[in-house]
């Protein structure tokens, strides 16, 4: 259907074809531009779509795809008369908002999407497939001018820049004297020059000849200009290639396009080596990651224990070349691969994952912070087929004995078929210089890692994912190094367990089932539901922070007498910050082994009867639960408000917030207390941002094997999980209102003994 709607003109009034026509074929004459240009003008069926508000969020005007004429009864057409128009309806502005909103996260929809969403707006199906049709060709549209308008000014530029140099060529001037130069001290240079031109055109054909490896275009069509410098610096030569063209005159992108969300602009710009050196290296890491992912490859093999599939090194180095270097003495090795169905398209996972703000808000407490510092080479045709990205990320894991990992990755998005993509990520500083992790005590690296998503029916993909890491062992506590080595911290299971949650969780919220265990069914509204689990992810994103110490918080440790050696205590100074209170904040977390399996502690923990045998704020009573928004069919996913017994719900001020979770690789407790009048604005739907909140809470992972060297069996129950946990624990509380007060060693003193406590209470349930 799009494709008959483009060969029928269904762009709208803006639509211009000069602009199509110039940016596929340059070498096309002007009587064929002239022959599109009035086929494509006269085009009756141009006027079956019309422009209407669209939405605030992008820069042209959007067409009005609700216009839909109204079907026709038996026979109309041989009654109706010569002239006579359909009639059409247009859409609110409240299903247009509707339908914009529901675009920007998915702009293919489903047939069961599209059902859900026209009984949602009172539309038909088929209306709504039209105006994601048509939205999509306006899209593709507005990046093609785009694209046409930096054509054409790349194109003046090198126009401009012959003239001169045609002009400099012709008039030699002397720069000692400012006279004529002789030429014979002008053929010397011009010989160079030449020299030099050569070498660069026989380097820029073959990195096309790479890039035409894996892109399936030329490089021309894919990346933005790549300037080549001389040698010489008088010289204003340079060779550039693309679209794109100028780095600082290129008209800002349409449709939320622009770099200036989650784009780092604090960083200098690659230099044209560097690119041409990060193209190959992605190419290399995208082979790699298609290599390690085939099933029969020799690469895998299960292991003795627990059937988890292990690298077999020596393969590994037979058959990759090591293009970041030999791993750094001292380093091991976390290698793994998942494989698992997901209810999520390939197109929506690509587009979370090259944008960093929802790639990090898809991996809660995985991903502190994200950005993109550079895009090296846009895709192909505005998509993301093609496209490389230089972005900075921070890994967390929460616990204290962990510490957070700081990367820059290279980040390669490749379409290899339909509704087949592949994403590979590669550690930008070991490309640059392999010996590096050495010199400047590198802690860890990142080898060619990613995944492969498949569309397979029903909105489902089934995705694997690779997870490649080599790191020093000796930054990290005894506790977790055998969490760590089976790749359950970082490795691929974390990761695709952490998705298949998310989008579980997604798939509940777009279904009109009500789940058992959900009271908020015709108590809250679906935008209350929605504000609700936006300020749960803001909790549990800073709770997290503040386990590992993560920059994104601006965190200062603070080395404190009389603590013990696990403790981490840090403080910082919030003033005016929207979703905290101004003063001076404390944290304090540890984490501890506890010889009870992690699905008993989280059950215990969980249990609102049972809040008093551990919780100061329950003052030795249980909660009660005035509300619960499930996440997961089985409970052990959900967001509950709880109310402490110190007073009636109706006439209590304080409330508790609290979401737990829990999957293969750990499980997660984090709660904060909330005033009830705020709490009723954001279950109306109001905006949680400016919400004040502290967190605190657990993290539980498995630990058969304690510090002590001691490893425990299995537990036989079902779900059980090993039969000791890494338990941690973590308070964030808000020692004084005022930020210039200083930090007193009373304060920290009495969060030590409040931790100490609750840890002590939690041994003695559990026995």
């Amino acid at each position: 259907m799009e494709r008959q709607q483009e060969e029928m003109g269904f762009y709208g009034d803006q639509f211009d074809p000069n602009n199509i026509i110039m940016g596929r074929d340059n070498n096309n004459n002007n009587n064929n531009i002239n022959n599109n240009n009035s086929n494509n003008i006269n085009n009756n069926n141009s006027n079956n779509i019309k422009e209407d508000s669209g939405s605030e969020n992008y820069e042209s005007v959007s067409v009005s795809v609700g216009d839909v004429p109204e079907p026709e009864p038996e026979g109309a057409s041989q009654i109706k008369t010569k002239g006579r128009r359909k009639r059409y309806h247009r859409h609110t502005p409240q299903q247009i908002q509707e339908l914009e909103n529901f675009f920007k996260n998915c702009a293919h929809p489903d047939e069961k999407q599209r059902l859900e969403i026209g009984r949602r707006l009172s539309l038909e199906s088929r209306q709504v497939k039209f105006w994601f049709q048509n939205r999509r060709t306006q899209m593709k549209t507005q990046i093609e001018r785009h694209e046409n308008v930096a054509l054409k000014q790349e194109y003046d530029k090198l126009r401009v820049e012959n003239i001169a140099m045609k002009d400099a060529l012709r008039n030699p001037m002397c720069q000692n004297c400012g006279g004529q130069a002789i030429l014979g001290e002008v053929s010397m240079e011009q010989h160079h020059l030449r020299v030099e031109n050569a070498r660069l055109k026989d380097e820029l054909t073959r990195v096309c000849a790479v890039s035409e490896r894996f892109l399936g275009k030329p490089i021309t069509d894919l990346v933005g200009p790549i300037s080549i410098p001389t040698p010489n610096s008088n010289s204003n030569l340079d060779l550039s290639m693309g679209r794109g063209g100028l780095m600082s005159s290129t008209p800002p992108l349409p449709l939320g396009l622009h770099l200036e969300n989650g784009v780092s602009s604090n960083s200098t710009m690659t230099t044209e080596y560097e690119k041409s050196m990060f193209m190959q290296a992605a190419m290399a890491g995208m082979d790699e990651l298609l290599g390690m992912a085939q099933t029969d490859s020799p690469l895998w093999f299960k292991g003795l224990d627990d059937g988890k599939e292990m690298l077999d090194h020596e393969e590994y180095i037979k058959k990759f070349s090591t293009f970041i270097g030999m791993k750094p003495c001292g380093f091991v090795t976390d290698a793994s691969r998942e494989t698992s169905s997901v209810f999520i398209s390939s197109l929506e996972l690509v587009e979370t994952m090259m944008f960093p703000r929802q790639w990090q808000d898809m991996f809660p407490c995985m991903i502190s912070k994200a950005a993109t510092v550079e895009v090296l080479f846009s895709g192909a045709g505005g998509t993301r087929d093609g496209e490389i990205q230089l972005m900075n990320a921070e890994f967390v894991f929460p616990s204290p004995f962990v510490p957070f990992r700081h990367e820059k990755i290279l980040r390669f998005c490749k379409q290899h078929s339909e509704g087949m993509w592949a994403v590979v990520d590669v550690s930008v500083d070991m490309i640059r210089d392999p010996s590096f992790s050495r010199s400047n005590n590198i802690k860890w690296r990142r080898l060619p890692s990613g995944c492969i998503v498949q569309d397979v029916a029903n909105g489902y993909s089934l995705v694997t994912w690779i997870e490649h890491v080599e790191y020093d062992e000796n930054c990290i506590h005894q506790l977790y190094r055998p969490l760590l080595r089976s790749g359950t911290g970082f490795g691929s299971q974390r990761w695709l367990s952490t998705l298949q949650r998310e989008r579980d969780c997604a798939a509940i919220f777009m279904s009109a089932r009500v789940l058992p265990d959900d009271t908020t069914v015709g108590v809250v509204t679906q935008e209350g539901r929605r504000s609700i689990l936006k300020l749960m992810r803001r909790i549990s994103n800073n709770f997290c922070s503040g386990l590992c110490a993560s920059s994104a918080c601006r965190w200062e440790k603070l080395q404190v007498g009389g603590l013990g050696a696990d403790v981490c205590v840090m403080s910082r100074v919030s003033i005016d910050e929207p979703g905290e209170p101004s003063g001076v904040v404390l944290s304090a977390s540890t984490s501890v082994w506890i010889p009870v399996p992690r699905q008993h502690i989280f059950d215990f923990l969980r249990d609102e009867k049972l809040r008093g045998k551990w919780d100061i704020l329950a003052n030795g009573g249980p909660m009660e639960v005035i509300a619960r928004l499930a996440k997961s069919h089985d409970g052990n996913n959900c967001v509950s408000l709880l109310c402490p017994p110190a007073a009636p719900a109706r006439e209590s001020n304080m409330l508790i917030l609290q979401e737990s979770w829990t999957d293969r690789t750990g499980s997660f407790i984090v709660y904060a207390p909330v005033d009830s009048t705020s709490m009723e604005t954001v279950l109306r739907g109001g905006d949680s941002d400016y919400l004040a909140l502290l967190p605190s809470g657990f993290a539980i992972a498995d630990a058969p094997i304690n510090p002590n060297g001691l490893t425990l069996a299995h537990d036989s129950g079902p779900g059980a999980g090993t039969g000791a946990s890494a338990l941690t624990l973590g308070f964030q509380i808000l020692v004084n209102s005022l930020p210039t007060a200083k930090l007193t060693v009373e304060s920290i003193n009495t969060v030590n003994d409040l931790m100490s406590c609750t840890i002590q209470k939690i041994r003695n349930s559990l026995n």
